[in-house]
C-alpha cells in the first residue's frame, strides 16, 4: 500500500510544469532534519502532491516516487538523501493554502502545522480530502 506525501517547491526554482516537461527529476536540496527523515521514508510507488510555495501557495499536481531514497550524488554530506519523482498529472484545480487552512478536517496536516517543511507525510484520509477539494468547482473531464 503506498504512502502519501507533499513536496514543496518555489515555482520560479522548479515548478510542477518543469516536472511535467522533464517527466522525472531528482528531488534534492532538502536540508531540514525532519524533512530529510520524511524523504528517507519514501518508497517507490508512493503518491506525491506537488505544492507551489511563494506567491501561489497551492497544491497543483500529482507525482509518484520513482525509486528508493539514495545518497545525494553531489557528495559532500553523507547524510544528504535524495529521491527521484515522476510527474503524474495536474490537479483538476489548484487547492490553495487558505482553503486547506479553512478545512477543519485538515487541521493536523503538516502543511498547516509545520508549514516550513519541504517534505511531509499525508494520511490517506487527508489525501482523499485534498483530492475531493481539487475536484470541487472544477470542470468535469
Amino acid at each position: 500500500m503506498p504512502s502519501y506525501w507533499i513536496v514543496k517547491s518555489e515555482p520560479s526554482t522548479y515548478s510542477f510544469g518543469d516536472l511535467v516537461r522533464d517527466g522525472r527529476t531528482r528531488w534534492d536540496g532538502v536540508r531540514n532534519p525532519q524533512a530529510l527523515i520524511h524523504l528517507r521514508g519514501m518508497r517507490k510507488g508512493d503518491r506525491v502532491l506537488f505544492y507551489h510555495t511563494g506567491g501561489e501557495k497551492a497544491l497543483v499536481g500529482l507525482a509518484r516516487v520513482a525509486g528508493a531514497p539514495y545518497p545525494d550524488p553531489a557528495g559532500g554530506d553523507p547524510l544528504q538523501t535524495v529521491i527521484d519523482i515522476e510527474a503524474d498529472r495536474a490537479l483538476p484545480r489548484p487547492v490553495t493554502l487558505a482553503e486547506v487552512k479553512a478545512e477543519p478536517a485538515l487541521a493536523a496536516l503538516g502543511l498547516v502545522r509545520q508549514g516550513r517543511l519541504s517534505v511531509m507525510p499525508v494520511t490517506s484520509e487527508q489525501w482523499r480530502q485534498l483530492a475531493d477539494m481539487s475536484r470541487q468547482g472544477s470542470v468535469p473531464r
